[in-house]
């Protein structure tokens, strides 16, 4: 999952302090009012969020760009099918 840090999200979404299933469906409903091929970067705090988005990458056909994590906090790059 390597991304050239020249891809810029299109939208960001502050999941922080939410615990699981909140994240996703958070996600799920800023994807659904975004274009195909639009990136969502995502920040999480919930330690589940990084299996809860592959899970959720694989289930819908979206693409998870990149994910990591730092200092309690996970970041998602998502970009929506087209």
């Amino acid at each position: 999952m390597d991304v050239s840090p020249a891809v810029l999200p299109d939208r960001e979404l502050d999941a922080r302090g939410l615990n699981c299933p909140l994240p996703i469906l958070r996600t799920k409903k800023a994807l659904n009012e975004m274009a195909g091929g639009q990136v969502l970067a995502v920040l999480a705090t919930d330690p589940g969020s990084v299996r809860d988005f592959q899970a959720f990458a694989r289930q819908t056909g979206h693409e998870l760009l990149d994910s990591s994590a730092a200092d309690g906090e996970y970041r998602f790059l998502l970009r929506k099918k087209s």
